[in-house]
């Protein structure tokens, strides 16, 4: 069984003393000054891979992401918890791609790496990506490639000819069968992230991690990057700062509240 899992390396701004900055020509963020990790629901979707790699013999995972040179830690990182082959996609005609450009670019890496190593029985991908939070990705690679797909997914099981999910609804969850090849996007799960061992992290480090360019993937540039997004952002600004507020710290947490209660009374508030 083949399975490709797709990453992205994304700002970790809870860490991060830096306000994210918006390029003013492009209304991109720039992402340079700030410190980056895996999205998180990429990392429990390369859990779910993992597990199913346990559960079965033979299984091979690889690893795709798209981004600059540096989202290669983030491959490296997934290396060194069960995947097998990684790739980076880097290449300054995908800057700015929106969803649809990104799951073109995706779609077609997908194409030549089977070409190379065989179809991919399954494809996972994080539910969304904590810096758009669009969750669009995922079913848009499905319908670029045909693939059959299940969304919110907590639980695989793999079977013959198809693949056995929990997934997440506004109801509750549902167990549904998927046959292969079928796009998986996750969201949060019961299982931790593992974490590698000292061996496989010291060959993590030391793995070469090959890039593709548009060009190698045979990619019309004005398919790619703000070239190639449909959606533009027209204006964008960072969220206002307001400073000052009253602090109420009475020598009770009930003398706290009958104040707070009198100053809310005396604004006509409540």
């Amino acid at each position: 069984m083949n399975i490709l899992v797709c990453v992205k390396q994304v700002p970790n701004t809870k860490v991060t003393k830096i306000d994210p900055q918006l390029d003013p020509k492009t209304n991109t963020l720039i992402r340079s000054d700030i410190p980056a990790i895996a999205n998180p629901f990429d990392e429990f979707a390369m859990e779910l891979a993992a597990r199913v790699k346990d559960a079965h013999e033979g299984v091979q995972i690889t690893v795709l992401s798209m981004g600059p040179a540096q989202a290669d830690a983030v491959l490296k990182q997934c290396l060194s918890v069960g995947g097998d082959h990684a790739y980076l996609l880097s290449d300054p005609a995908f800057r700015g791609s929106d969803t649809l450009a990104t799951s073109f670019i995706l779609s077609s890496a997908v194409r030549y790496l089977e070409e190379k190593e065989g179809r991919f029985d399954l494809i996972f991908c994080g539910k969304q990506a904590i810096d758009g939070e669009t969750a669009q990705v995922g079913p848009e690679l499905a319908e670029y490639l045909g693939y059959a797909q299940a969304t919110y997914v907590t639980e695989v099981t793999a079977q013959d000819g198809g693949v056995e999910v929990n997934r997440e609804t506004a109801d509750g969850y549902e167990r549904i069968w998927v046959q292969y090849p079928a796009v998986l996007t996750i969201t949060k799960t019961a299982y931790e992230p593992r974490l590698p061992s000292i061996k496989s992290k010291l060959a993590s480090i030391r793995a070469v991690i090959p890039t593709f360019t548009a060009k190698e993937l045979g990619l019309d540039p004005e398919k790619c990057g703000l070239k190639g997004s449909r959606t533009k952002v027209i204006r964008s600004c960072n969220p206002e700062k307001k400073a000052g507020c009253m602090k109420i710290k009475e020598e009770t947490g009930a003398e706290s509240a009958h104040k707070l209660f009198d100053l809310l009374h005396s604004e006509h508030i409540i």
